[in-house]
């Protein structure tokens, strides 16, 4: 097993994250524990030249601490093969700069193991690559094309509207068969989106939460359940979701394990799935959260699992 000394984490700032829910804090957190040096940088940091991959970045030091959680340190310029892990945990939306980065970090995986695989996080959209599963999801549709949207409602009835490739609950459309206000709202996503669209069938269990499952490498290691608030359909807890202690059902456990090998294959190491009554939704693999939800309500540490299972990997 090849020793760990230096990590980078490419993410959003470091002065913009919620720590107390942020899952990205979280797992740098416990690399600091573990005597990683940590440097931190953003992805428009990231260069490519003659073939090696750079990165303007900043040694950081982390206290679990609200509105002090953070020190930085003299920025530098570094080739980031000299780096042991690289953290891939910038949020979505999965745009082409997003595509980008991981165009450059796969010059660098795996001697520097990147976590998740790069070329993996590019080819497995969250919202496309849940549909390799099709028996285990609700009905779904990916399509620009109004008729076919018009024609899903008909047939669905109820349906969730929302961009293939947003995130955080954005843009996220609760339609009834008899909504005057559909045509209106295609209009709107034409005009914002050139990718297709995403229609699903409405789950009317989504009333009860909308559950958020960690696997590590394949392996489901806890959940959180997220409830929406009163009048939304959106369960996402930066919206007014509100996060609740669960457990696993035997079709929860049964979704895990089909899907645990195709995780594994592609190299994710933190995988977050959604799933509402008996049907995954989505399969996030760019920076899922909930590390901290679970370990608040009394779960494992999943951060620690985590690093476990990238030391491990580390060969």
């Amino acid at each position: 097993m090849a020793k760990i000394t230096r990590v980078a984490v490419q993410m959003d700032h470091v002065s913009t994250i919620n720590i107390a829910g942020d899952s990205t804090f979280a797992m740098s957190l416990e690399a600091q524990a573990r005597g990683y040096q940590l440097f931190h940088y953003t992805p428009d940091k990231l260069s490519l030249r003659d073939g090696k991959v750079y990165a303007t970045v900043q040694p950081m030091v982390l206290r679990d601490v609200k509105g002090d959680h953070f020190t930085l340190g003299e920025a530098e310029r570094l080739d980031l093969s000299t780096m042991d892990v690289v953290l891939l945990r910038q949020d979505p939306p999965f745009d082409m700069a997003y595509i980008t980065s991981t165009h450059l970090l796969e010059r660098i995986h795996p001697k520097t193991l990147v976590v998740n695989d790069p070329a993996w996080v590019r080819n497995s959209p969250e919202k496309i690559f849940v549909t390799e599963f099709a028996d285990l999801m609700p009905t779904t549709l990916i399509t620009r094309n109004p008729a076919e949207i018009a024609r899903f409602r008909q047939e669905m009835g109820d349906i969730i509207l929302k961009p293939l490739y947003g995130n955080g609950g954005a843009g996220v459309f609760h339609s009834t068969r008899d909504d005057r206000n559909m045509t209106s709202l295609l209009e709107m996503f034409s005009q914002m989106f050139r990718e297709p669209f995403i229609a699903q069938q409405y789950l009317p269990d989504v009333r009860k939460g909308d559950k958020r499952i960690l696997l590590v490498d394949g392996e489901a290691v806890g959940a959180i359940n997220r409830v929406p608030a009163e009048h939304d359909s959106r369960s996402n807890m930066h919206v007014g979701g509100r996060a609740e202690a669960t457990e696993l059902t035997a079709r929860e456990r049964e979704i895990c394990a089909r899907i645990g090998p195709s995780l594994r294959e592609r190299g994710f190491l933190l995988v977050g799935i959604d799933v509402i009554g008996d049907y995954m939704t989505e399969i996030n693999v760019t920076s899922p959260t909930g590390i901290r939800e679970v370990k608040k309500f009394g779960g494992a540490d999943i951060a620690s699992l985590l690093w476990d299972a990238i030391e491990r990997r580390r060969v």
